[in-house]
């Protein structure tokens, strides 16, 4: 069947494709993240069941791409500022997190029969928390703005930390060398890490901010550039020994500090889930299912160590530093599983040779598990909080300060309207709501635009109306009002349009407010009403019924004049 179905690279990529939206299908009935889909297909996919995945060059080098465009990702928020930024209580949970995941794990491990450098990668694997995944399930439950939402994303950013360390520390250190081999090796990983790291800061200090806002005048531009140096320095990471994906972590490093970096991260978003399709195909077929099958005692016990020792250490952390019990209770539920990273953690220690694929397939089963349950753990966040609850008091303080400090902080009014578009009409707009003190979030993807608009005040950012995965992590559950003043003169409307963009995801996102677009074309007008704007703007309609009104009362007034004459 596989030589019916391989006969050529093409028709290989096609049945993997097929067989991963059956499979992503299946997953999305079942209401679980395209993660755990992509390591069923890879197990599929693999020599063990039906044996598709068989060209290993190809795929391998895509599987590379895939995992330097998800490294580049996490680069991109490791701005000094943010992580300067970070709070007390996410520094601290997340690291107390991570301490006890590993300590322990190590100890499970160890416990569970591995040799000691098996069972540190083990550890160390069970640390990581799936970024994708928690922000898209927060994202749908419109929780990540909210108190446990803000302090799942601080774990994340802490986590993403101890990744970069962690990477970092795998390619400079040869564990079980020879003294002298360990010596060279640390030597030259070191010397290569500040090379890659002078690069980086000279990029930083003098490149990076204004390159990019010129790049920015041309969205596919800018992320074709993005890609091209995700590439670039992961190639320059795998010739001087650190690895690719430590080459894609400083890429993304290089761009952190730029305005443009959320807008280069939710466009990039899509291509990475696409490649690290196969990421997972090429790691299914490295597993053994009879080795996978003997693993399954061992996963279940770190599965629960993971669904349950996670959340509760988070529910300790938090109950001492002063927050309220369904707080915690929540923020912890959000870690209850391992990541992709885990996955890749694990799989550089196989190319290295310090683990073998007895521990591959064990972090792999463990990832299908945890992600899987996690999933409907947070999904059922609010449920389980009920059910367990009562039980919870031990956890939480007679008098939350923390909680209570933090609440006050956040009470800053949020933008009741949301407003696309800084030019003509839109600046025309934005000038009136500062004036009106109306508070506001403008977007325009012209970086010159947004700065001068920012100098004077206003909330602006940097976005596309185009990008769904931008207009997803908005505040839309603020705004009252949301006003599109983006034109597309010369466009054919059944063609690609942000207007219609827009109004499909604020469909989607189930947006309680009012739409506002803007038509200057008349014909426009039937499909953007059909579309589902509740408001039409014409401003050239708009603008002459205004100057006609004037018109007649200039005559009416003539008119006047001369009859009392």
């Amino acid at each position: 069947m596989a030589e019916l179905i391989t006969h050529s690279l093409f028709s290989e990529i096609a049945a993997l494709l097929i067989l991963a939206g059956v499979v992503g299908m299946i997953g999305h009935l079942l209401k679980q993240p395209l993660v755990v889909s992509y390591i069923v297909v890879g197990i599929l996919a693999g020599p063990a069941v039906l044996g598709v995945a068989q060209s290993e060059g190809p795929l391998e080098l895509l599987s590379d791409l895939g995992i330097a465009i998800l490294l580049f990702l996490v680069g991109l928020k490791m701005d000094y500022r943010l992580i300067r930024s970070l709070g007390f209580v996410s520094l601290t949970t997340g690291l107390g997190q991570v301490l006890f995941t590993s300590v322990f794990g190590f100890l499970i491990a160890l416990a569970l029969g591995f040799d000691t450098i098996p069972s540190l990668f083990i550890a160390v694997a069970l640390t990581f928390s799936s970024t994708i995944i928690i922000v898209k399930l927060l994202t749908d439950k419109r929780e990540l703005d909210s108190l446990h939402g803000r302090v799942a994303l601080g774990f994340l950013i802490v986590q993403d930390i101890v990744v970069v360390l962690a990477m970092v520390v795998l390619s400079t250190v040869g564990i079980g060398s020879t003294a002298e081999e360990e010596g060279t090796s640390i030597t030259g990983a070191l010397t290569a890490v500040a090379v890659m790291g002078g690069i980086v800061f000279l990029i930083v200090r003098y490149a990076a901010t204004p390159l990019t806002r010129r790049l920015a005048e041309s969205q596919e531009l800018l992320i074709l550039f993005s890609i091209g140096l995700a590439a670039v320095f992961a190639a320059v990471g795998e010739y001087l020994g650190l690895g690719l994906e430590l080459g894609g972590l400083f890429a993304g490093v290089a761009l952190a500090s730029t305005p443009f970096r959320d807008s280069i991260g939710s466009r990039l978003a899509p291509l990475r889930d696409f490649l690290l399709l196969f990421f997972f195909i090429v790691l299914g077929a490295q597993l053994d299912l009879a080795i996978l099958g003997q693993n399954i005692p061992a996963a279940m016990v770190l599965s629960a160590f993971v669904l349950i020792g996670n959340p509760l250490i988070v529910l300790i952390i938090m109950g001492l530093m002063g927050y309220r019990k369904r707080t915690a209770f929540l923020a912890g539920l959000t870690v209850a599983q391992i990541s992709e990273f885990s996955l890749i953690f694990i799989g550089l220690g196989l190319t290295l040779g310090q683990v073998t694929e007895a521990e591959l397939s064990l972090v792999t089963l463990v990832g299908l598990i945890t992600i899987a349950v996690s999933t409907y753990m947070i999904t059922y966040s609010h449920k389980l909080f009920d059910l367990f609850g009562p039980y919870l008091d031990f956890f939480e303080r007679k008098k939350p300060e923390r909680e209570e400090e933090d609440e006050q902080k956040a009470r800053k009014e949020p933008p009741a309207v949301i407003l696309f578009g800084l030019s003509r009409l839109g600046g025309a707009l934005a000038h009136r709501l500062l004036e009106a003190k109306v508070p506001a979030l403008a977007i325009d993807y012209d970086p010159t635009l947004v700065e001068q608009w920012q100098e004077r005040g206003l909330d602006a950012v940097y976005g596309d109306a185009s990008d769904p995965e931008h207009l997803a992590e908005l505040p839309l559950e603020s705004a009252r009002l949301i006003i599109s003043t983006i034109s597309h003169h010369g466009v054919d409307i059944t063609a690609i349009d942000s207007r219609l963009t827009l109004i499909r995801t604020l469909k989607a996102e189930k947006f309680e407010g009012k739409l506002a677009v803007t038509v200057y074309q008349h014909e426009d007008m039937e499909h953007i009403r059909t579309a589902g704007a509740d408001f039409i703007l014409e401003p050239f309609e708009d603008a002459a019924d205004t100057t006609m009104e004037l018109i007649q009362e200039q005559i009416a007034g003539l008119e006047g004049k001369s009859t009392d004459s």
